[in-house]
Order: structure tokens, then sequence, then C-alpha cells
């Protein structure tokens, strides 16, 4: 099959969080089973183009906008096993920031560009996959227009929508948009997430727990209604990560390199990370570490409540992470009234980030929703074992150790509390105590396979699925 990725951000070009890393590693993974696939994304100035060379493949062509039309240029960035058609525009997409700023203009001028030029490229896609709010337009327009393209859409996290007002709707030529429906779906909400769900032929979002999850009033963020309405075409694929990226044996971040095999290894990992923080170096204090956006979302509330009960165990923690002021605020007081057991890096630095996963024996992610996670995946990869609220991809990947050990991925609570998290944490610190039993469990993690293959066999079905459909519709 052919396949169009189209995103807002994509690894190794641009990245900023969690999207970058599936739009950078997924479309290689189907790739790999024999599919043909590019990429579709803003040309932003942040774009390295010494590293990556742009071809021009038209210099200028004309985006439709309400009363009028803007330029575009079409460029072509060679990556892996694909390419990346960049929509250059610099009124919107010149400058260094990848979001911020006027976003729904910049998103909406994306949309439409992509729109304008997907049946112009001398190649045409079987399926055009979508993700997130700032492509979700581009499903609406193919389906109005009969396009003849199978969709899908991604929804990686439903709390980020691209909402407005209806001032906006009318200043932005989308009116008429809001007042052709799908047959027998409920209004749009005045956002763009909702019209991605309403119209592609495929929903899809990052953990099987996830996409139930967001049929409840709880997780749905207001589009429930629309989620249950496509229940029966809404399917959740639980990410993957990137093997060639995120390998402890050739990782050229940490200073120790190590494999299952070579687990002993792994405590240069640790003092180095001891070290970067600050702290005392010792091979036996058990060192928690997170790598996480300082956020609500993230549990760093009754993270706070918690950090005092957690250090008088006699652990360490390390956070790298940047978000909410007053999160980093009241992180950074609370590790100047721990100087020995707790470190701060509020920021984020792959280098530092890396050396985290290598070297904490615990790892920590008390989200108060997760719709997938790459952290605990990456975690559990080198070596650390995880600690985790029972919620979205994190209930997918990490079920409770069992008694013995000998199954199950880490340490879960499931009542969104610090008690709960508290109570987990504990769990961990006392089997940790049984060094022995400990490595085994590490060295299982490190075996198991959290690789894009299964994944990309799951969006392969997918997209077969829309492609057949599509097909009975057009006989």
């Amino acid at each position: 099959m052919r396949i169009l990725f189209v995103a807002a951000e994509a690894s190794p070009l641009v990245k900023v969080g969690g999207l970058a890393d599936v739009i950078g590693s997924l479309p290689n993974a189907l790739a790999g089973l024999g599919h043909e696939v590019r990429l579709m994304m803003p040309q932003y100035g942040a774009i390295d183009v010494n590293q990556y060379p742009l071809v021009t493949v038209r210099e200028r062509f004309d985006v439709p906008v309400d009363g009028g039309t803007e330029p575009a240029s079409l460029r072509r960035a060679n990556l892996k096993r694909v390419f990346a058609y960049l929509v250059g525009n610099d009124g919107y997409f010149g400058g260094k920031q990848v979001y911020g700023g006027d976003d729904l203009n910049r998103f909406l001028f994306f949309s439409r560009a992509a729109f304008s030029i997907v049946g112009h490229l001398g190649w045409r896609p079987d399926v055009i996959h979508c993700h997130d709010w700032h492509t979700a337009l581009l499903p609406m327009w193919l389906k109005k227009r009969r396009a003849s393209y199978a969709t899908v859409f991604t929804i990686h996290n439903l709390a980020y929508q691209g909402q407005f007002d209806e001032k906006y709707l009318n200043a932005s030529g989308l009116g008429q948009d809001w007042k052709d429906l799908n047959a027998g779906a409920p209004p749009p909400p005045y956002c763009f997430l909702g019209q991605g769900i309403t119209w592609a032929d495929l929903v899809t979002t990052v953990s099987e727990t996830y996409a139930k999850e967001i049929l409840t009033p709880e997780y749905g963020e207001g589009l429930d209604h629309l989620l249950r309405y496509r229940q029966k075409d809404l399917v959740g694929i639980v990410n993957g990560i990137d093997y060639e990226e995120y390998n402890p044996e050739k990782d050229p971040y940490i200073p120790a390199r190590f494999s299952a095999s070579t687990i002993a290894r792994r405590v240069g990992n640790k003092l180095a990370l001891q070290k970067q923080f600050n702290l005392p170096q010792d091979a036996e204090t058990p060192l928690i570490g997170m790598v996480q956006r300082l956020d609500d979302q993230k549990g760093i509330d009754i993270l706070v409540e918690a950090i005092d009960t957690v250090l008088q165990e006699k652990a360490q923690l390390v956070i790298v992470g940047r978000g909410r002021e007053h999160y980093e605020v009241s992180l950074t007081e609370i590790a100047g009234r721990y100087p020995e057991q707790m470190g701060l890096f509020a920021g984020f630095d792959e280098a530092v980030a890396r050396l985290a996963y290598a070297g904490c024996d615990i790892f920590l992610m008390p989200s108060r929703y997760e719709p997938c996670g790459l952290g605990q995946m990456i975690a559990m990869h080198y070596g650390a074992v995880p600690v985790v609220r029972h919620t979205g991809g994190l209930a997918d990947t990490v079920p409770e150790l069992s008694p013995d050990l000998g199954k199950g991925n880490g340490f879960v609570f499931k009542e969104y509390t610090p008690e709960a998290m508290i109570g987990a944490v504990k769990r961990s610190l006392e089997t940790y105590r049984n060094r022995k039993a400990w490595t085994r469990v590490m060295e299982r993690l490190m075996k198991q396979d959290f690789s894009w293959q299964n994944s990309a066999k799951k969006y392969e079905a997918a997209y077969k699925r829309v492609v057949d459909f599509l097909k009975l519709l057009t006989q």
C-alpha cells in the first residue's frame, strides 16, 4: 500500500514531544513491511537544512483561503526509509518554534495546503493518515469532496483539540463546514479535532485502554458523545519504540553500555546519574527516576504531596522535565530541602534523559491519564522497573508484578491519590532489597519486545480495512 502521513512534527527533522517519535518511527516500520510511505509536515525554520538538504518539488502553489489565495512551496527531505514533503510559508512556519502563537491559523493553512497539493504529487496514496488536531480538518474536506483516498485519523492526546469560538469560525471561512454535517452525526463542537473524529474512515488512538476510557465523560474531554457515535470505527493500537534509536548496547548518550546479558555494567550509569545531580554516589541506594512534562496530566500534583514520605524511605529521586512554572518552583524548593536525596533538571536535554533511563532503578509515571506513554517502555528496555498508575497505555504495557516476580512488568496503583502512589513506591522499594530477584526482573524486562513491529502490523490491518471498505463503496 501507499500511505501518506500528515502531521505537525516528525523526528529527526523536528521534535517537541512524543508525536514526533511516532511519526519518525512508525513509517519506517511500515516501510519494513513492504509499504511505500511518505510524510507531509510544515517546513519549520527550526529544521536543519544542512543536515537534511531539501529538494524543491514545487517552488510555488496557491492555497485557497477565504476570499483569495496564499502561496506555499513544497520541498522534500530524505530520511531513513521514507521521505518527507515539507510545506513552506515563512509567514506561518519560518520561525524556530513548532508550536506557539497563532497555531489555529498556522495549522489551518497547513491543512488547506495539504488538501490542495495531495492530488498533484505525481504519487497517489491509498491511505492518508492524519494525526492530532493540527490535521483533523483534512479527512473532512477529503470526504466532502469525495476524494478517492481512504482516511485514518489518530488521536494522540484528546485534551489538545484546536478549540475556537464563533468569531473565529466566521473569520476563518470555516462556517459552512460546521453547517454541512455528516448524516446522523452529532453537531461538532468548535474545535478542529471533532471533525477528524466525525469524518475519517477509521479513528485510532494510541492504546487499547485509552480507546475505552475516552468513551466516558471522565476521560472524553467533552468529545465522548462523538467518540461513542464512532465507537465501531474506533481502534486502540499501542505505540512502540524505535530500537535503533533506543538501544542501551549502542546508546552514545550513556557512559556504560549494556545488554540483558551484561546488566552488571549498568551500575556505571547509576553512579554517573548520581554524580550528574550531585547526589551521593552509592550503588546500593534505590534511585527513582522520572522523565516527564511537569503537568497535572503527568501526576505532578500528587507527586508533590507524596515526595516527603517517599524520601523518608532513604531513596533518591531525580526528575528531568519542564512544564508549569508553579511545579518547577515547588520541586526546586523540595530538592533544596533534600540535597542528598533529590535532584531536578528543569528543562529537557536528551543526554540527561537517556542517563536517567539507563541509571535509575525505578521509573515513576503517576499519570492522571496517559494515552500511551513512551517513557515506561524506554525505561523497561533500559532495565528500570516502572511504578505507574493503571490508566491508558500504562495499563496496557505494565501489568502488576506477581508475588513471585515471575510475571508482570512493574508496580501499579489505581486510585489517583498520593497515598496510592506512595503504596506502590513502597512495594517497589521493599522488592528492590532482594537484589538477585530484582536483577532477574530487570533482565526479563529488557528482553521484552516493545518495538514498532507488532504495532505496525496492526496499523497495516487497519489500513487494509479502510481500503477494502472504500473499494466496496466504489464498485
